[in-house]
């Protein structure tokens, strides 16, 4: 059975940062890439960012250069690293990990206010 646990959401100021951790009860290698996504509030789940299992990154245009997606294949933990944080980063965020299926997490709220 694979269980996805984030962690590491909180409320803070724009302009701040804080850095997301998924932690699997599998190892990661097994998976074919591993992502994060959003939800906010009355809209629909979006992809923030997704990392394959060689590595190659990818972002959503709204985070580029601010995010970085990483694995830790040792540790079974997936992290998002959230910089210049903006009051529309606001959202419930969910790591996602993909190979014949699609497993979630529970997600985590993530609050950008002053």
């Amino acid at each position: 059975q694979v269980q996805l646990v984030e962690s590491g959401g909180g409320l803070v100021q724009p302009g701040g940062s804080l850095r997301l951790s998924c932690a699997a009860s599998v190892s990661l290698v097994g998976f074919n890439y591993m992502s994060w996504y959003r939800q906010a509030p009355g809209k629909q789940r979006d992809l923030v960012a997704t990392i394959t299992s060689g590595g190659n990154t990818n972002y959503a245009d709204s985070v580029k250069g601010r995010f970085t997606i990483s694995r830790d294949n040792a540790k079974n933990t997936l992290y998002l690293q959230m910089n210049s944080l903006k009051p529309e980063d606001t959202a419930v965020y969910f790591c996602a990990a993909t190979n014949a299926w699609h497993y979630w997490g529970q997600g985590t709220q993530v609050t950008v206010s002053s």
